[in-house]
């Protein structure tokens, strides 16, 4: 590390902003670049290289050496994009799983306003994945076979019959529950 980074670093530890404000300045464009190739998108990573340069001044006096300084912020912007994206992934599931329970609630109250029974089975039927729900219908509801099931699902027999067995598994879980 030449070009005085060295001497940057040590004076941003002890506080210098001018250094801190010179050193981050130094990296953001390698930072940036980093970002943009790993997200493959320039706003996203303009937003991470901020909150990399953000954790970076947070965390300047933990920086020990033993690696590059740019390896550092690289190392600090690769946990702040795979943190965001199993945030993502955990709000997407909940929006998923909310918009399933309206559905459900919606079903309902159709049934419910046009003096059509919804049974406790339609109920727990609302709780199994789309998978199991699929296969668990077309086998005991419409009497499909296995091998029919699988080609309409396009998936192999066998997958079928373990979905099968899987939501109806859940089912009487589920209904057992309701009784407790």
């Amino acid at each position: 590390m030449g070009d005085g980074t060295l001497e940057k670093i040590r004076l941003a530890q002890q506080g210098d902003a001018k250094a801190t404000a010179m050193l981050l300045r130094e990296h953001y464009p390698f930072l940036y670049k980093y970002l943009i190739k790993a997200t493959m998108d320039p706003s996203l990573a303009e937003e991470l290289a901020q909150d990399t340069m953000v954790r970076c001044m947070e965390k300047m006096g933990s920086y020990n050496g033993t690696s590059a300084f740019s390896s550092w912020l690289i190392t600090i912007a690769s946990r702040l994009y795979i943190d965001r994206k199993r945030r993502w992934k955990r709000e997407l599931k909940w929006q998923k799983e909310q918009a399933q329970e309206q559905g459900s609630r919606s079903i309902r109250w159709r049934f419910e306003s046009r003096n059509m029974e919804w049974s406790e089975v339609l109920d727990a039927l609302s709780h199994l994945s789309t998978a199991h729900r699929m296969a668990v219908l077309l086998k005991h509801y419409y009497g499909y076979g296995y091998d029919e099931i699988g080609q309409m699902l396009q998936i192999p027999s066998g997958t079928a019959k373990s979905r099968v067995a899987a939501g109806l598994n859940q089912l009487r879980k589920e209904l057992d529950e309701d009784e407790v």
